[in-house]
């Protein structure tokens, strides 16, 4: 199976070749840090393969010190793109840097004993198509 995906502006594309194993809504402080919302939702996968198609010079790893929280962003508009984790053999795709529908679904949310006070009851909201015109 190939899945490809790309950055916000476009200057980065990539393809990743194999199966996501796993799908995980992350809510820890460090996620919500990276996203600036309420969670993370990362694939993961042992043994698939990514190939950097465009843009790959334009790719900066972060690394928090002292702990094994990575991400990987585009230079030029910071969306967050996938990364091989450096000697543990697996990829973590950010789910919303994929260009197109995947079939897997959320395998689990994980840390919820750190997410945010006011993520709770969200499908309680209100629902827009677009953004409200009143904004």
């Amino acid at each position: 199976m190939k899945t490809t995906g790309s950055c916000l502006c476009g200057c980065v594309h990539f393809e990743i070749e194999g199966e996501f194993e796993q799908f995980f809504l992350c809510h820890c402080s460090r996620c919500r840090k990276d996203t600036g919302s309420a969670h993370a939702a990362n694939l993961f996968s042992h043994g698939a393969n990514l190939q950097w198609l465009s843009g790959e010079e334009l790719v900066q790893t972060f690394t928090l010190p002292a702990t094994r929280h990575t991400r990987s962003f585009c230079t030029v508009c910071g969306s967050a793109l996938p990364i091989e984790i450096p000697g543990e053999s697996f990829i973590v795709i950010p789910a919303g840097s994929l260009d197109e529908e995947i079939a897997i679904k959320p395998t689990a949310h994980i840390f919820v004993g750190s997410k945010a006070g006011w993520d709770h009851n969200l499908e309680l909201a209100p629902k827009y198509q677009a953004l409200p015109q009143h904004i």
